[in-house]
């Protein structure tokens, strides 16, 4: 009798199933019943809008698209509710909802709205998200600083800070030397010294990092507001008066109709954030660096049998985080207004925290969910300017308002590194 030498077939290991979570489904059914009641059933089916697709310096120039208001606000909530549909199906298996249907969902869900908000009037499309970047700018670098520190386990609060630091050394650099370069600098030696204080605290003698972050945004914002009122006011020419970066079109591409003019005719800084996205994310999941990073934000003893000294990746990259937000800054004075304002960074540091835990700690998220919430501080500008029948105040509320629906209702179950603002001590 042969015997039967053939490898035994490998364990097929169990599927590892998700708690149900029926948060996401309900928001999205809530969302879609309130467009399709109000923004379609409840319009004016007489009203058409229009949108605008064309800014002026594209190669060619696009026909307006106009669409009967009441129908179009219809169809597009119908997709919310399909979505939603898909998204309780999703849920009720134990699996979580991708990313691209939280996207088509906001998607239909903001034409349902303009359709509605625009009703009779001319919607600016290529001015829309042209303001959509400038104001995700700071947002976006700040959830990139966040996305560091907190990768690598340390939980950064003081992003607020560190935002408003760069932008306030940048422009009184900026404005002593009359040298945009030297002000971009200033803006990140800035974030890197309040994250510095960050890392000593928080990595170096274990104080706990919540306090530590809320105790610098306190520190900076009185600084700041000190010595803006001190000195910054009394001589505005030479205190408060820095250069402006201009734009720069990239040929061919700032050519292109919608894209070109929202992507690539933009100011330096701008640029700058494109490379630090594409370097933050190539550097946490395609290199050795990376992997320790993540390796000490997840299991910093586990890193540790292996050579890899954490506290000293964890303070390291404090101080990345810092010197991005510094950057970030920077554009409040030299790529945006052209003078420092007291607290003009208006709690932007806490809304790019919300991004980068909405972008479920991942740099590409991150960006994502910074311009969603860059395009309802825009929009609410926009509307404002066109005319709209919500009253202005609850306009000025729309960026908030997005932060927490999106927050607390589409983020799903989000989980943090496990060794999220927990120190390390050495045993």
């Amino acid at each position: 009798m042969a015997l039967d030498t053939s490898a035994p077939p490998a364990p097929v290991e169990p599927e590892i199933q998700l708690p149900i979570s029926y948060k996401a489904p309900i928001t999205m059914g809530v969302l879609g019943v309130f467009a399709l009641v109000v923004f379609g059933l409840m319009g004016d089916p007489a009203k058409t809008t229009t949108f605008d697709l064309t800014i002026g310096t594209e190669a060619f120039a696009l026909p307006d698209v106009a669409v009967p208001s009441m129908a179009f606000s219809v169809v597009t909530a119908v997709l919310c509710l399909i979505v939603a549909g898909y998204a309780l199906v999703r849920a009720r298996s134990r699996r979580r909802v991708p990313w691209w249907a939280i996207l088509a969902f906001g998607l239909a869900f903001i034409l349902s709205f303009l359709s509605w908000v625009a009703a009779g009037k001319t919607l600016p499309v290529t001015g829309l998200l042209q303001g959509t970047i400038l104001l995700s700018v700071p947002l976006i670098f700040g959830a990139q600083s966040g996305v560091l520190c907190e990768r690598a386990g340390v939980v950064n609060i003081a992003i607020e800070g560190q935002l408003l630091a760069g932008a306030f050394m940048s422009a009184v650099v900026g404005s002593l030397t009359n040298n945009i370069w030297l002000g971009l600098l200033a803006a990140v030696v800035a974030g890197l010294l309040v994250a510095w204080v960050l890392a000593v605290f928080a990595v170096t003698y274990f104080v706990d990092q919540v306090i530590v972050g809320v105790v610098i945004n306190t520190l900076v914002l009185g600084l700041t507001s000190f010595f803006y009122t001190a000195v910054l006011s009394q001589n505005v020419e030479t205190w408060n008066s820095p250069p402006v970066m201009q734009r720069i079109a990239i040929p061919v591409l700032s050519d292109i109709p919608i894209l070109g003019p929202v992507l690539f005719n933009q100011s330096l800084i701008v640029y700058l954030m494109y490379v630090l996205v594409a370097v933050v994310h190539v550097g946490l999941f395609r290199t050795r660096w990376g992997l320790r990073v993540r390796a000490v934000g997840e299991h910093p003893k586990a890193a540790d049998t292996v050579g890899i000294d954490v506290n000293r990746v964890r303070f390291r990259n404090v101080l990345l985080g810092g010197m991005a937000a510094g950057l970030g800054g920077a554009f409040f004075t030299l790529g945006s207004v052209g003078a420092f304002g007291k607290a003009m960074t208006a709690g932007k540091g806490f809304i790019a925290l919300a991004a980068m835990i909405f972008g479920r700690w991942s740099p590409l998220g991150a960006v994502g969910a910074a311009l969603l919430f860059g395009f309802a501080d825009q929009l609410q500008q926009v509307l404002s300017i066109i005319g709209t029948p919500i009253p202005s105040q609850f306009m000025l509320m729309a960026p908030y308002l997005a932060t927490l629906f999106v927050v607390a209702g589409l983020a799903g179950r989000s989980r943090a590194p496990a060794a999220d603002g927990v120190p390390y001590i050495k045993s």
